[in-house]
């Protein structure tokens, strides 16, 4: 999915773009879906792709939503991330490249041992029946 910045700034308000289309990251405990504790899919704010399922999401504390895992196997892509002279993973939706989070290694060790620490911002949440 290829859209101009113009039409990035059209669509989006001015918190979704800072993070979604220019990497930022929101407020720890300011988000919208941290405490969302509704059954369904979490989706890209930018293009709608489903990226995670509620069953997946868990409380690590941190400040942002959390889940042990994504949707499936292409619905993200990770890219090096070597800013704030931190080496962390970046978390972008694989359809229009939106950034969502950074992926850590501390996730529950009973499930897949990873941690999505995803700004809230960059979701949006569809609910099931």
């Amino acid at each position: 999915m290829k859209k101009t910045t113009q039409q990035w700034q059209q669509e989006l308000n001015d918190e979704q773009f800072r993070v979604c289309r220019e990497g930022g990251t929101e407020a720890p405990y300011s988000g919208t879906l941290l405490h969302n504790k509704d059954t369904g899919i979490y989706q890209c704010t930018c293009c709608q792709a489903d990226l995670f399922r509620s069953e997946d999401k868990f409380d690590s504390g941190c400040g942002w939503p959390s889940f042990d895992a994504a949707i499936n196997k292409d619905a993200v892509k990770y890219l090096k991330d070597s800013s704030h002279g931190m080496h962390r993973i970046e978390v972008r939706c694989a359809h229009c490249d939106s950034h969502l989070g950074h992926v850590f290694q501390d996730g529950p060790q009973d499930t897949t041992g990873q941690r999505y620490c995803v700004n809230s911002v960059s979701l949006r949440f569809n609910q099931e029946d």
